[in-house]
C-alpha cells in the first residue's frame, strides 16, 4: 500500500505565502518523478511543478519565479514553497509521484487526495 498525504494548504491573502508538503509512505522501492498539480473550479488539472531527482524542474509559466519545488529523498517528501500568491492560484493542489514498489516492477503513478489553497484578494 502506497499513500501520498499532502498538507499545508489553507486560506491566505494575496501576496502571502504557503508551503505545501507531501509525504510518501508504504512499501516503496524507489521514487522517480515527483510533482505538484492543481485544479481550479471548473478547470482541468494542470501542472504546477514537477521533475525527477537531479534533473531539470518544469514549472508552469504562471508560477515561475514565485513557486519552488524541492524534495527530501531521505524522508520521501516533496515540498512546494509558494510566494507572492495570487487569487488565480486558488485551487486544489495534488501531489504526484512515479513509484516503483519493487525492483522488478514498472513505475506506477500515484496521487494524493489534494489540499485546498484559497487566495483572497
Amino acid at each position: 500500500q502506497v499513500q501520498l498525504v499532502e498538507s499545508g494548504g489553507g486560506l491566505v491573502q494575496a501576496g502571502g505565502s504557503l508551503r505545501l508538503s507531501c509525504v510518501i509512505s508504504g512499501s516503496i522501492f524507489s521514487v522517480n518523478a515527483m510533482g505538484w498539480y492543481r485544479q481550479a473550479p471548473g478547470k482541468q488539472r494542470e501542472l504546477v511543478a514537477a521533475g525527477t531527482s537531479g534533473a531539470k524542474i518544469n514549472y508552469a509559466d504562471s508560477v515561475k519565479g514565485r513557486f519552488t519545488i524541492s524534495r527530501d529523498n531521505d524522508k520521501n517528501t516533496v515540498y512546494l514553497q509558494m510566494n507572492s500568491l495570487k487569487p488565480e492560484d486558488t485551487g486544489v493542489y495534488y501531489c504526484n509521484a512515479a513509484i516503483k514498489r519493487s525492483w522488478f516492477q514498472n513505475e506506477d503513478d500515484y496521487w494524493g487526495q489534494g489540499t485546498q489553497v484559497t487566495v483572497s484578494s
